[in-house]
């Protein structure tokens, strides 16, 4: 038999500290949050303040280091070259990388110790129950669960991504040798972020839902996660459509240093392409009559543009956008009918 604990009110005084019915109707006063969110909180407060000290720590470096960045362009050049990039590596090198690194694998941290114990851990615990046996409904409490954490999240992982981007589009040619796609730049900055950390976020809370142990559910957290990096690093490529750069046979093809050089082909004058191989296999001295009977006269490179990269970036954070949006409606509709 469950005990209501409203049953044992006591009169509130100057000294008197709130019960958890207390919280759970909202009667809390004082301070910034009040009644669920204030207990919500009060549960992940190590996670939530952990990450916000991070969050101001982090993007206050990352301000900081962009002037010291632009100091070094204006002195040597923001061009790859022996001189700028020597001392662009010598100086900012490991900053940059353990900057990326650290932001690559935040999505992963947030779904691994915030997202999975959110729900998991309540529901081990018993936490649940006891709430709801008060004048809270499961859907405030649900929807109260799950709005104050990733609103945390999404405000961080902003801050985070708009102060390293700050710091990156200086140098972004030296930096990573420019390659944006896959060095880390563009999974880390404008609403790649926050989209990632979301989703993350949100499929630990559904897999903690419904497997309701903690350690399970980080288990299966972590695998999910990266089952799907697996197949998510093939999908970037195809976020916008290749550009052509071109040039006479056997000649270098130029494209910006910040461009990402995607495949290299030859064509014929009409704008057939054939691989780059093509002919190569024929005897020696063979292969400039080879090419010229099949009308090949151009070198041609396939690439990606920096300025494509920001409509890259909303197009990719709109798929893990709509997915965390699916996953939400199914953890809320879930919540609503289901006992937790």
């Amino acid at each position: 038999m469950t005990t209501d604990i409203r049953a044992e009110s006591r009169p509130r005084s100057e000294g008197h500290t709130p019960d958890m019915s207390d919280t759970a109707t909202g009667r809390t006063s004082g301070g910034l949050l009040h009644g669920l969110p204030w207990l919500v909180w009060r549960r992940h407060r190590a996670a939530l303040t952990g990450g916000i000290i991070v969050t101001v720590l982090a993007s206050a470096f990352f301000v900081y280091e962009h002037f010291a960045v632009v100091d070094l362009v204006q002195q040597y050049g923001s061009q790859p070259g022996e001189r700028a990039s020597t001392k662009f590596g010598n100086d900012f090198g490991r900053i940059f990388r353990v900057g990326a690194g650290l932001l690559t694998f935040l999505p992963a941290i947030i779904g691994l110790f915030l997202g999975a114990p959110l729900i998991a851990g309540e529901q081990e615990h018993g936490t649940i129950r006891l709430v709801t046996t008060q004048s809270v409904s499961r859907a405030r409490w649900i929807v109260t669960t799950l709005a104050l954490p990733l609103g945390v999240v999404t405000l961080c992982t902003t801050a985070l991504s708009l102060s390293y981007w700050w710091m990156w589009v200086p140098a972004r040619s030296l930096a990573f040798t420019g390659d944006w796609l896959n060095g880390g730049p563009f999974d880390i900055t404008g609403p790649m972020l926050p989209a990632k950390s979301l989703f993350f976020a949100v499929c630990g809370i559904a897999l903690g839902m419904l497997l309701k142990r903690l350690l399970t559910s980080m288990v299966a957290t972590v695998v999910f996660m990266a089952a799907f990096s697996i197949v998510w690093d093939r999908v970037p490529a195809h976020l916008a459509a290749l550009r052509h750069a071109f040039a006479p046979l056997e000649h270098e093809v130029l494209i910006a240093s910040d461009a990402i050089n995607m495949d290299s082909w030859v064509a014929t004058a009409d704008g057939t392409f054939y691989g780059i191989g093509t002919c190569l296999e024929s005897t020696e001295g063979a292969t400039d009559a080879c090419r010229a009977k099949m009308g090949i006269t151009q070198s041609v490179t396939d690439y990606f543009g920096f300025d494509q990269m920001v409509g890259m970036q909303w197009r990719g954070s709109a798929i893990l956008f709509a997915l965390t949006a699916l996953i939400l409606g199914f953890v809320a509709w879930r919540a609503h009918r289901r006992p937790l």
